[in-house]
């Protein structure tokens, strides 16, 4: 027996539908939307955006996405002006004993570690 797959459920926060699109925008294609949960995906790695909000839980949920190269996907983030079209935070990458990592704290207020 073999584990195949790991989705975890992510928090929209209170704006499920600009959630939505920011992680479109971010690359995700929305493999399915149903019922306040969509399946999102990127070159295999997956999650389901929840429409749930608790702010407490947001900030304390933390995803670690592998990345090929983190300054191009800092670039990518910024040049699509994401920050300011979603009131998202980003910091640029830093050097971490576990690699490169660019931050992203999403609308719901979960931390997105992409770290090449």
């Amino acid at each position: 027996m073999q584990f195949l797959s790991l989705e975890p459920f992510v928090p929209s926060g209170s704006e499920f539908e600009k959630s939505k699109l920011f992680f479109q925008e971010l690359g995700f294609a929305v493999n399915w939307d149903v019922g306040g949960y969509a399946g999102l995906e990127k070159d295999g790695c997956k999650f389901i955006l929840q429409q749930y909000e608790n702010k407490s839980f947001a900030e304390n949920f933390m995803v670690s996405v592998k990345v090929s190269n983190a300054a191009e996907f800092y670039r990518s983030v910024t040049e699509k002006k994401l920050p300011e079209k979603y009131g998202i935070r980003v910091s640029p990458p830093k050097k971490q004993p576990y690699g490169i990592e660019v931050n992203i704290i999403d609308i719901a207020g979960v931390c997105w570690h992409f770290v090449e």
